[in-house]
């Protein structure tokens, strides 16, 4: 594991305001001279201090109670409260309290191009001396690095894409994982005979489309076309990459009807009632749909690939790093959370009540299927490129991207003009990296 920083460590030495009670022996005037009143003697206590975090994690609350209680009991003078908004109502929520001057104490950024915009903006407060930091790569920690090279975030868990599916209605029907696209394609063709939908999906909600591409398209252009299109030596607009709009167009025959009007909560549904047999997703979710149904017998797979040499492949990124605001009335107690953030201790509770891969080297999941999520994060993974890579620009590609798939399905563009889009605001800000 690369470190991004090395030499001795700073100690991050955390103020805290001391209260400190008089203790003194005094004599009280009395009718009876004899007797004296003596004032008890109190230990200083530190002063309570109450931080917020904000996040667009609302599924996250039960998790990070447990976290946030095993970093208190060393601080115990710390209070922290974690207040996450919707995730779809976060980024204009947090933007609008950063510009009053106001915002949570520690902020949940999102990764990469959203995270170090803030960063630039000054809302963040760099985390040059925090102790622990060297735990991480550089490839990590640039999910959360401003334009300045400094690091503004700790980055807590990875995020993969892959292919979740229903343990029991795949048996019933005799189908395995399938190891290439044609047997996709056949165990999808199986499910649709029998009246189960193949795929809970739905085009409502943007970000879904994004996901999506950038985790099935691996299977159309390679796990390494996206280093192309970066260093500026193919484009958007190129074969590989039509191919891979098409094959989303491609595979509507399997998806739910009326899914133009089928957002993340509806598809989630439909899978843990078992109503579809596969859904295309985040490791997030596989703890909510845990809760939500306890009884789900669920797996994932990766995603075969179209060529018969093709490598499997899932699609991984850093999925948010926590910050503390710049302008926080407490960060010295914030940046004591950060530090908390480093350790193996956190790393453990990241991957065991979240149920992701941790970014912390070393940390193993009690999980089955958390462990075998993250084994595949490190043997055959690929980058999410639209989220590590084309997130700028106004607006941004990855918008861009979301919105003209929408309106593919909506039969209002071809998966030729699709790419014309993407790459048309593409160009507008990007520049190849040699």
């Amino acid at each position: 594991m690369k470190r991004l920083f090395s030499g001795a460590l700073l100690t991050l030495v955390a103020a805290s305001s001391m209260l400190a009670a008089c203790s003194t022996n005094s004599t009280t005037p009395s009718a009876a001279p004899s007797t004296a009143s003596t004032a008890p003697t109190t230990a200083p206590t530190q002063d309570k201090v109450k931080l917020t975090i904000g996040s667009w994690r609302t599924e996250d609350t039960e998790a990070y109670t447990k976290i946030i209680a095993e970093f208190k009991k060393k601080n115990p003078n710390i209070d922290i409260e974690f207040k996450p908004t919707k995730n779809t109502e976060y980024n204009t929520a947090l933007n609008t309290s950063l510009q009053s001057g106001n915002g949570p104490d520690i902020i949940h950024l999102r990764p990469y191009a959203a995270g170090a915009a803030l960063a630039d903006a000054g809302y963040l407060e760099p985390l040059t001396n925090v102790k622990g930091m060297d735990v991480f790569s550089k490839d990590t920690l640039l999910a959360a690095t401003g334009s300045d090279g400094k690091v503004y975030g700790v980055p807590t868990v990875f995020s993969s894409t892959q292919v979740f599916y229903n343990k029991k209605i795949f048996q019933k029907y005799n189908l395995q994982e399938p190891k290439t696209w044609d047997e996709l394609l056949k165990t999808a063709d199986t499910l649709k005979k029998n009246k189960v939908t193949p795929f809970a999906f739905g085009s409502k909600e943007g970000w879904i489309l994004s996901l999506t591409e950038g985790t099935l398209g691996p299977a159309v252009y390679g796990t390494d076309f996206m280093k192309k299109i970066v260093s500026g030596d193919t484009n958007f607009k190129s074969p590989e990459y039509v191919s891979s709009i098409k094959m989303l167009k491609d595979l509507t025959p399997y998806f739910p009807d009326n899914y133009v009007g089928i957002g993340m909560d509806d598809m989630r549904n439909m899978f843990v009632t078992e109503q579809a047999a596969m859904m295309v997703m985040g490791d997030w979710e596989y703890a909510v749909m845990k809760k939500t149904n306890p009884d789900l017998q669920m797996d994932v797979f990766p995603v075969p690939s179209m060529k018969a040499d093709g490598k499997q492949s899932v699609t991984t990124w850093v999925d948010g790093s926590f910050s503390v605001n710049a302008k926080s009335a407490h960060k010295q107690e914030a940046l004591k959370f950060m530090e908390f953030l480093t350790t193996k201790e956190f790393g453990a509770l990241a991957v065991n009540e979240l149920q992701k891969p941790s970014t912390i080297p070393g940390v193993a999941a009690n999980d089955p299927l958390v462990a075998k999520i993250a084994k595949n994060a490190d043997t055959i993974s690929t980058p999410y490129a639209a989220v590590v890579y084309f997130n700028g620009g106004n607006p941004t590609t990855k918008a861009t991207l979301e919105n003209s798939i929408q309106g593919m399905y909506l039969n209002k563009l071809t998966p030729e003009q699709v790419t014309e889009e993407v790459q048309k605001m593409t160009d507008a800000w990007f520049k190849p990296k040699k």
